[in-house]
């Protein structure tokens, strides 16, 4: 009976889709393979029906991969906004395909770049190899020297489990740090807006008992400091989070002996 029920509902979808008028909607992808290194960096560009696709950018690229051409290439998982795959540069913007939508102007071109400054896999695809041996680096685990005995876990306060939000919600999508000028330039030694907000969140969190080691980490000229609060990082979160606010956290630790 229910499948009856949702074959009817799918038919009688498709059949007011049918019945509209194409909707036409331009999508500039940036394309390139590593198997042609000699062929440079190009803009192709798509039609989407907008009345046959699903309201989020995401939906339009699986569309295009799906029915246009299969070979372009991106990441994507979730769809919830949960695991940061799809983190791309839409419109000028860093964030996430699965939680922008699709302008339904279709006078105006929806222009797709991976995330900037990275170096490229294929297409959509930026390699984080680096960004991933950063947030390693931080040791973004817990540090004690004892646990219960008991097994069980370790308690906090309501007042101090309150410290970690805002900071625990990072799915290290990488869209604050591929928006931050200093992490372009310096990469390899300033560890970029991401990987500073969880270092922070280790440092505030009460259970932990490195907080001397962790800080001592960080005092140096390039780790923290590059950051000159342009707020780029605050300003594109797709969660909403606020990096910039955790740097000066941060330094504050840092200007303490």
């Amino acid at each position: 009976m229910l499948k009856s029920v949702i074959s009817k509902r799918t038919l009688a979808t498709a059949a007011a889709t049918a019945t509209k008028p194409p909707k036409m909607k331009s999508f500039k992808i940036y394309r390139w393979n590593p198997d042609t290194p000699a062929v440079k960096p190009k803009m192709q560009e798509f039609q989407v029906d907008l009345n046959d696709c699903g309201p989020m950018v995401l939906d339009a690229l699986l569309k295009i991969k799906n029915e246009q051409d299969h070979t372009l290439t991106f990441r994507r998982s979730c769809r919830e906004g949960i695991c940061g795959s799809c983190a791309m540069n839409i419109g000028g913007r860093n964030t996430l395909a699965c939680l922008c939508k699709i302008d339904k102007n279709v006078n105006k071109t929806v222009k797709i770049y991976p995330l900037p400054h990275m170096h490229i896999v294929k297409d959509l695809v930026p390699d984080l190899t680096q960004f991933y041996k950063q947030y390693k680096s931080i040791h973004p685990y817990l540090h004690r020297a004892k646990f219960p005995a008991d097994g069980k876990e370790i308690l906090q306060s309501v007042e101090d489990r309150k410290k970690l939000d805002g900071l625990y919600e990072c799915i290290l999508c990488a869209c604050c740090s591929t928006s931050c000028p200093s992490y372009w330039w310096n990469s390899e030694e300033y560890l970029g807006p991401a990987v500073l907000m969880q270092a922070y969140r280790w440092m505030v969190d009460t259970r932990d008992e490195a907080f001397a080691s962790r800080k001592e980490e960080l005092q140096n000229s390039m780790s923290v400091y590059r950051c000159h609060t342009i707020l780029n990082c605050t300003r594109t979160c797709p969660k909403g989070l606020n990096p910039g606010k955790a740097i000066a956290e941060i330094k504050k630790f840092l200007a303490v002996d």
